[in-house]
């Protein structure tokens, strides 16, 4: 699969994989309308008759009261809010025994999120932290350059970063860390401690990183450079250069002319 129908793919599967394997969130209230207690059978309500003079015109109706629209609570301005139920430290994975075939991690900064696919299926997600203003996350395919347990950060005062999976050398990296609900940190993607180290426990080094800024705007994989047409020097690494160069054999002397007849 190429990487832009891989990209289009996942513009497609995570909302619906989303909403089948996030339960609902508990705490959610739903609204019910109530419905009128039904009549008696036998009862019927009387109305008095209205008397009214020609003189006087009819009472106008006065219109029902208009209800107030019950509306969610807005969100951050520049967010975007995820399809799933996830609240900051949450994190869904399927456990298996063996973790085998091509796996693919994709973090979408927008809505806070990293998702995990392996043979082209979800098999975890999680809320994460990224960079804040000032220190974003930077976007693009990254790999995993070095991993180690319990990283400390030599940049920010020792600043411990648990499961560290590295993706480049100038301070961005993949870690366990506090979520608080929004970017918060100096360019790193933090995320839930027993996600971090789930994580860890099944990636390869030199595995590829996708960071999306959203699904909508997917970065291009750089492409290759042109392929020229290699050079073969000569290999000189047998000739010691304290020798004197090889002394050609002389070439022959060319045959004299017949003398002349007289």
């Amino acid at each position: 699969m190429g990487f832009g129908a891989g990209i289009r793919t996942l513009q497609g599967i995570i909302p619906l994989l989303l909403m089948s394997a996030a339960p609902t969130q508990a705490g959610t209230q739903l609204l019910e309308q109530a419905e009128p207690a039904p009549v008696e059978q036998g009862q019927l309500s009387e109305v008095a008759p209205t008397v009214t003079s020609p003189d006087v015109p009819p009472p106008a109706a006065k219109p029902p009261a208009a209800k107030a629209p019950i509306s969610s609570p807005a969100s951050k301005p520049g967010t975007k809010k995820p399809v799933d139920a996830l609240t900051p430290g949450q994190f869904r994975w399927a456990t298996k025994d063996v973790y085998t075939g091509p796996m693919k991690i994709v973090i979408v900064l927008d809505i806070q999120r990293i998702y995990v696919f392996q043979n082209e299926k979800l098999i975890g997600f999680s809320t994460i932290s990224s960079g804040k203003k000032g220190k974003e996350t930077p976007t693009g395919i990254f790999y995993i350059l070095q991993k180690n347990v319990d990283h400390k950060s030599n940049l920010y005062s020792n600043a411990p970063m648990p499961f560290m999976q590295r993706l480049t050398w100038d301070g961005i990296a993949i870690h366990g860390g506090d979520l608080p609900g929004y970017p918060a940190s100096h360019g790193c993607i933090r995320l839930p401690l027993v996600f971090a180290k789930t994580l860890f426990g099944v990636t390869q080094m030199g595995q590829e990183v996708v960071v999306l800024q959203d699904t909508s705007t997917p970065v291009k994989r750089p492409e290759p450079p042109p392929a020229t047409d290699a050079v073969v020097e000569p290999d000189d690494s047998t000739v010691d250069p304290a020798l004197p160069p090889p002394v050609l054999a002389p070439k022959p002397a060319e045959p004299f002319p017949p003398e002349p007849s007289v």
